[in-house]
């Protein structure tokens, strides 16, 4: 495939840690351990760092984005990017599933 279908990108954003106090949020985190960080996971067409600031502003925006995103762990995704739309997608599962098993909580749309 050629670089110009390449160009959706997965990103990890840092919750804080107040979205615990969320029940649905909480609800799909029940393995969740202390300490361990609070992440949203996505996938974009656009750069993240524009993605984190429309999260940030309200637009298409994910309400636990918008009240407790503090910033991008590029850490956790950089190595990944850019991919296929296709790609993204499955990635952004097993990003989100990784991070789980690892004792994060995580909240994947």
């Amino acid at each position: 495939m050629s670089k110009a279908h390449r160009h959706h990108h997965v990103y990890v954003i840092e919750l804080h840690p107040d979205v615990l106090q969320e029940a649905r949020f909480r609800r799909r985190n029940p393995d969740h351990v202390e300490g361990k960080p609070c992440v949203y996971v996505g996938m974009t067409g656009l750069d993240p760092d524009l993605r984190f600031d429309r999260h940030k502003a309200g637009i298409q925006a994910n309400a636990f984005v918008t009240k407790y995103g503090l910033r991008l762990l590029p850490d956790l995704y950089e190595g990944f990017n850019p991919m296929t739309y296709e790609e993204a997608a499955a990635r952004e599962v097993a990003v989100a599933t990784d991070l789980r098993s690892a004792g994060f909580a995580v909240w994947q749309a």
